[in-house]
């Protein structure tokens, strides 16, 4: 049954079902990330960007959010590509038959992409930010009382926008094979773009021009490899609907 033929019943049957499989699974990662969450959150402490800190808890409750807040997280980053899965899996049935296989491969880049911007941002970001925050402390005598809340806190607002960010080529690809946007559309409004990119480097970087810079040159690069990417992604679009049309022309009339 093609997704045409499904009533409005059966999609919401359909979409009960991906969801509960999503949220079974969702479970399972929880119970996975409870044990994996304090040894993590221990490694954290004693990087070398925290080691010469002293992390306090400033309510009772602090620590037990910590350990929640990263037991959520890594049980997200571990349901990810099943969530994705179920997504395309839920709109496959309207996709062609080329397009249900490319569709199908970005998962596994997709997964890379965002543990590929975490890593640009914990391991070159991160410490430039603390660097820069502690710099400004010292010049003027202050004495930080660091929270473990607040770093962690601080942590993740720098770190998990660059996983989220580093989905652009994934998203403009798939967007584009489906025939939703197009690279000229891209080009067009790259000033619009770029514009944008500035500010969420704005949103996620401390007010110094270094930090900005290192931040908006790779959201600005990851652009124009997005640009070239929805290239390659709307020629196939462009053959797949060819290929329909002549398909749909040797069909015989009844």
């Amino acid at each position: 049954m093609t997704e045409k033929d499904m009533t409005l019943v059966e999609h919401i049957v359909e979409l009960r079902k991906r969801l509960t499989i999503v949220v079974v699974f969702f479970i399972l990662a929880l119970i996975v990330s409870f044990f994996i969450a304090q040894p993590l959150i221990q490694y954290l402490q004693y990087t070398e960007e925290a080691r010469d800190l002293t992390l306090n808890a400033f309510k009772i409750t602090d620590p037990l959010k910590i350990f929640m807040q990263v037991t959520m997280i890594l049980a997200l980053i571990i349901t990810s590509p099943l969530i994705m899965y179920q997504f395309w899996a839920f709109i496959s049935p309207g996709l062609l038959d080329k397009e249900r296989r490319a569709t199908l491969s970005y998962i596994p880049f997709s997964l890379l992409l965002f543990l590929g911007g975490i890593a640009f941002s914990y391991l070159i970001l991160f410490p430039y930010v603390i660097g820069f925050m502690l710099s400004i402390s010292d010049n003027m005598d202050i004495q930080e009382t660091i929270g473990i809340n607040e770093y962690f806190q601080f942590l993740f607002q720098i770190t998990l926008p660059f996983g989220l960010i580093f989905q652009l080529p994934v998203v403009m690809l798939f967007l584009t094979r489906l025939g939703i946007i197009t690279p000229m559309l891209m080009t067009k409004y790259r000033k619009y773009s770029y514009l944008g990119l500035v500010i969420i480097a704005a949103f996620i970087t401390p007010p110094d021009i270094v930090s900005h810079m290192i931040v908006t040159l790779p959201l600005i690069i990851l652009y124009e490899f997005s640009v070239i990417i929805a290239k390659i992604g709307y020629r196939k679009f462009l053959k797949a609907e060819q290929q329909q049309i002549i398909e749909e022309q040797q069909q015989p009339i009844e």
